[in-house]
């Protein structure tokens, strides 16, 4: 696995030459930017008490990017030369036309660096990565005489981005992530069930792997399979529902975080679309977008475009204040870019897209807020979700839930889905608990095709009137 940095200007392009072809491009535009990429990645998984998979990829490429009013032209290649180069600038000047744009400023500078360089696939060698995924199986096994299947993955790569601008500015950024996972399926009496675990961020391996780390992980996953071994069928109806810290904020980042997105509000297909400035969401609410936070999995030293990341906030006491933004959506909009402009890799065209997403906390014990629950569900867990975002409906399934009955926290629930709306569960938020959490470092998001790593956060919640669905009673 090689070592070396990604020097594209020293090994595969001229420098003054690439800026010279990155002018032609832009020449009437109002930006662009050519965004060079090294990504290598290896994930190795091991399941049923064998290796399933053991992948490593490399690759690399360009993308340039020419931009006039709402139009883009993009071009990309896997092959880093000149003459690559002259056909992405044929490409990208169609969009251009005849020009007539005023290019952009540039991004700021930043000194600000969130993580570390080190390639986290080269803190261990692959052989005591296997040991260490067939440990961790023994150990699950070991712990419980129902466990039937254990699974566990080490992800980890390693991202090398250089993002030239037409004034000459170089921005660079070195990006490492890492993730380890654990699920385990328990059976009895012919029933199974499962539960699982895991984090990560852009940091190296050598935290996950430890021992600390990953058994009290295994545990989680095991005892969340145990409790869902004695689940009854969910309720449904429009009851009151108490959110756990931490991963359901996935809950606030689709059902809310879409519809805050520069691009769907200039476009006016966003729920929130010309309501800034006014009151979304019940008092005591603020959320932010923060791309600054240390080694978080949806961190970002700069975006895809040079933007320096940012602390941004969206919704501040229930009052919509801001969008997140890339380069082009902001310019559109009359506001400053927030250093949201992200995208999967050098195949794609950024975006505005989120980082680590979250709601701060109010000054509620979770405690009463599961007190103050008379008849509804207390769900501490999040699988999968379904949202719209042009009216922000969703539906979400629980992976683990339980039934409150007068402030009583009663038998785990299974099959409960939570249905509602955005902008209508912000609005009937009725409690904030005082215990902020983020997600452990396992978000995804998707949006037009691309996918980036993410982080969400919330404290305990209690929101009124949602719908669940399950089983009649």
């Amino acid at each position: 696995m090689s070592t070396d940095p990604f020097l594209p200007f020293e090994t595969n392009l001229d420098l003054d030459t690439a800026l010279g072809l990155l002018q032609e491009a832009t020449a009437g535009a109002d930006d662009g930017e050519l965004f060079l990429e090294r990504r290598k990645s290896e994930v190795i998984s091991f399941d049923d008490g064998r290796i399933k998979t053991a992948s490593f990829d490399a690759s690399e490429g360009f993308g340039l990017r020419a931009v006039r009013g709402e139009t883009a032209g993009y071009a990309h290649s896997t092959t880093i030369d000149e003459h690559a180069l002259k056909r992405a600038v044929a490409t990208a000047r169609l969009a251009i036309g005849d020009g007539g744009g005023t290019m952009s400023a540039a991004p700021a500078g930043t000194n600000q660096k969130l993580y570390s360089d080190e390639d986290p696939m080269l803190q261990a060698t692959f052989p005591a990565k296997i040991d260490l995924l067939r440990e961790i199986d023994t150990f699950a096994r070991a712990l419980d005489p129902r466990v039937v299947q254990v699974s566990a993955t080490i992800a980890a790569s390693h991202q090398e981005v250089l993002i030239l601008r037409p004034e000459g500015t170089l921005v660079t950024d070195t990006r490492p992530m890492s993730r380890l996972n654990i699920s385990v399926i328990v059976e009895e009496n012919g029933k199974r069930e499962s539960g699982g675990m895991g984090g990560g961020g852009r940091a190296g391996l050598i935290g996950l792997i430890g021992r600390d780390n990953w058994e009290p992980v295994t545990r989680e996953a095991l005892r969340i399979a145990l409790v869902n071994l004695d689940a009854e069928p969910a309720p449904a109806g429009v009851m009151d529902v108490v959110l756990g810290p931490g991963w359901p904020g996935i809950l606030l980042h689709e059902a809310i975080g879409h519809g805050l997105e520069g691009d769907f509000n200039r476009k006016g297909s966003s729920a929130f679309a010309g309501l800034m400035g006014q009151q979304i969401a019940a008092k005591g609410v603020t959320v932010l977008d923060d791309g600054t936070i240390p080694d978080r999995r949806g961190s970002i030293t700069v975006d895809d475009e040079g933007t320096p990341s940012a602390k941004n906030t969206l919704i501040e006491d229930g009052v919509l204040v801001g969008y997140m933004q890339d380069r082009q959506n902001a310019r559109l909009m009359g506001v400053a870019p927030t250093g949201n402009g992200r995208r999967e890799s050098y195949a794609h065209a950024p975006m505005p897209r989120m980082t680590n997403t979250y709601m701060l906390a109010g000054d509620t014990a979770p405690e009463a807020l599961v007190a103050d629950l008379k008849d509804g569900i207390y769900a501490v867990g999040f699988g999968g979700g379904q949202v719209d975002i042009t009216n922000g409906k969703f539906v979400f399934s629980c992976t683990e839930a339980y039934r409150v009955k007068n402030g009583i926290v009663g038998a785990p629930v299974k099959g409960a889905t939570l249905i509602g709306d955005g902008a209508t569960a912000l609005k009937q938020i009725r409690g904030i608990g005082n215990d902020l959490a983020l997600d452990p470092g396992i978000g995804n998001c998707g949006k037009a095709g691309q996918w980036v790593p993410v982080g969400v956060g919330q404290p305990s919640l209690m929101i009124g009137g949602l719908t669940v669905g399950g089983a009649a009673t």
